[in-house]
Order: structure tokens, then sequence, then C-alpha cells
């Protein structure tokens, strides 16, 4: 009797300091199941030294180990977990998927350094180098798609097909300032993720303050990125019609942070692209409505000959829990 008591009183102490680590850290509780997620998924967190500097990717491959090269550049304040929901579908579909964090983001390395798109064009660069990777298909989200059209314009060499999502990299005249990706407090979270998302949920409280500390932690980084890109001096307007590679476009119709306007001039800019129009999405489409962007971005990738130009429209798809 005394060992069966002792034994429920060891559970419930468990229990409770597990209830009170996620209620602390809730993100970092979700982590951890994200991660496990992923290894169980086949997906690989692996670390590799590029350009002087320590830089976390994961990697995923079909079964054989093989797989044709696809290099995902994850956007502003984000990290290569952001990939998740379309990594092993593109795994399972024949592509040989290496996803870097960029440098002062996720678990890579976070010099003192301008964080400039020209920078983080130079880190994807090094990556690809440093993991044997000279030339494959590149994707990029929101600001990785900037990143990802520059390094296709100044390395052709290393870009076989383009994708962007939602991509930033062209001006516009933009309805919100740097301080939105620097939120402070709940309100400005809440603020932000109405941006993002056109189905924002409520996030508990506890939940969303832990969110908070982990962004003003990284807020330095995101400052620089944001005075560099505001800068200017990368914007692409006068260069998009250098792009020669097959170059797939996919935007949410519902974003409200970069409009749907944007990919539509990017589409005109290069008029052998494709437009990939997802509805019901908004800028956050690669997580929220990853089954028609996965769909879409094989299909482009996997055509023969490359689709040239044209639109599609893709059906909002509901994430089944």
């Amino acid at each position: 009797m005394k060992l069966a008591l002792r034994v429920v009183a060891f559970l419930v102490l468990i229990a409770v300091a597990a209830g009170l680590v996620f209620y602390k850290r809730p993100l970092w509780v979700a982590d951890k199941q994200l991660r496990f997620h992923l290894w169980r998924a086949g997906v690989k967190s692996e670390y590799v030294e590029a350009g002087g500097y320590r830089l976390h990717y994961f990697e995923a491959s079909p079964a054989d180990g093989g797989g044709t090269p696809l290099v995902l550049v994850h956007g502003l304040g984000a990290r290569g977990e952001n990939w998740s929901a379309m990594m092993p579908a593109l795994a399972a579909s024949g592509f040989h998927v290496y996803v870097p964090d960029l440098l002062g983001y996720g678990r890579s390395q976070k010099p003192n350094v301008d964080y400039s798109i020209s920078l983080e064009e130079q880190t994807v660069a090094q990556f690809m180098q440093a993991v044997h990777v000279p030339r494959a298909d590149v994707g990029g989200w929101s600001m990785g798609g900037w990143v990802a059209m520059k390094l296709t314009l100044d390395h052709p060499e290393m870009v076989d097909r383009l994708v962007i999502y939602d991509s930033a990299g062209t001006y516009f005249p933009a309805t919100f300032g740097p301080e939105l990706f620097m939120p402070t407090n709940v309100a400005e979270l809440n603020k932000l993720h109405a941006m993002l998302s056109p189905k924002p949920f409520d996030v508990p409280e506890f939940a969303a303050k832990d969110a908070v500390r982990r962004l003003e932690a990284n807020a330095w980084v995101v400052r620089r990125s944001m005075a560099a890109m505001t800068s200017g001096r990368d914007l692409l307007d006068f260069r998009l019609y250098q792009i020669s590679q097959p170059m797939l476009i996919v935007w949410g119709a519902q974003d409200e942070l970069i409009p749907l306007s944007v990919g539509e001039t990017i589409h005109k800019s290069v008029p052998h692209s494709v437009l990939d129009i997802v509805e019901g999405c908004g800028h956050l489409a690669p997580s929220e409505c990853a089954a028609p962007v996965t769909e879409g971005t094989v299909e482009f990738l996997r055509a023969e000959p490359p689709m040239q130009g044209g639109e599609r429209t893709f059906p909002y798809v509901a994430v089944k829990n």
C-alpha cells in the first residue's frame, strides 16, 4: 500500500512539474513536440560551418537518400521549422530538401552584422557549397523569396528552378511599419498575427506572453534586417526581367501583409513565370494551406518541359485534425 501511494505521489509530482514547465515555457514544449514529429517523419536536424559561421539546417530526402536537391529559405523573424508542414511531403515526392536557418535566426549563429538581404543571399550560397549542393531548385518565403530571387539573379548557375511564396523584394506602399515585426506586448502580437493570417485564432495569454518574450530576444536581428530592407538598396524591381529560370509564384489570395497585387506585378515582370493563387489563405500559405501549396509546387518542379506562363487557382483546403 505504501509503495502504491509513493508511486501515485511521484506521478502527481511529475504531472505538476510538467504542467508548470508548459505554463512557464509553452513554446519550448511546442518546439520539442514539433521537432519530435519531424524526426519521426525522417527529417534530420544538422549543423554545418558555412562562411565562417555555424548554421543549423533541416534535411529530408526520399527513402533511398537521393532526390532532386531543393533548398527552402524562410522569412523575416522565422526559422527552418516554419517549413515543417511541407518538408516531409516534398521528400516523399522525390526531393532532397535542405532548409537552413538563416544567419541570425533559429539555431544558427547570431554575429554582430547588418543582416542585409545581400548577406543572407551570401549565407545561402555558402550553405549550398558547405553541404555539397552546387545547384538546386530554390524556394523562398516572404523575405526568403527576396533572398532566393537575388540568389537566382546574382548566381544563376546555382539555381535550376525558382519558387517564391508571398515574397518581398519589390517596392509596394506598405500599410505597416517595422515595429509590426517586433511586438512588445500581447496586443501588438495579436495585430501581427491578424496581418499574417485571415483566420487568426485566440492564443492563451500565457502562451502569447511567451511568444512576445521569444520575439523580443531576437528583436535586434529583426531590427537590422528591417533597416537593411527598407533602405531600398537590394530591391529587385528593375532586375526581375533578367530571371531566365522556370519560376513559380505562389500567393495567398487574402495576404494582407504583402498583397496579391505584388505577386501579380512580379508575374508581369517575369512573363514566363507561373502564378498560383491559393484561395482562403494569407501570408502563411505554406503552413496554413500546405496541401494545395505543396501540390502546386511539386507539379511545377516536376513538369517536363517546364511550365511557361499562366495562372492557376487552388481552393482552400481545411486542415484535418
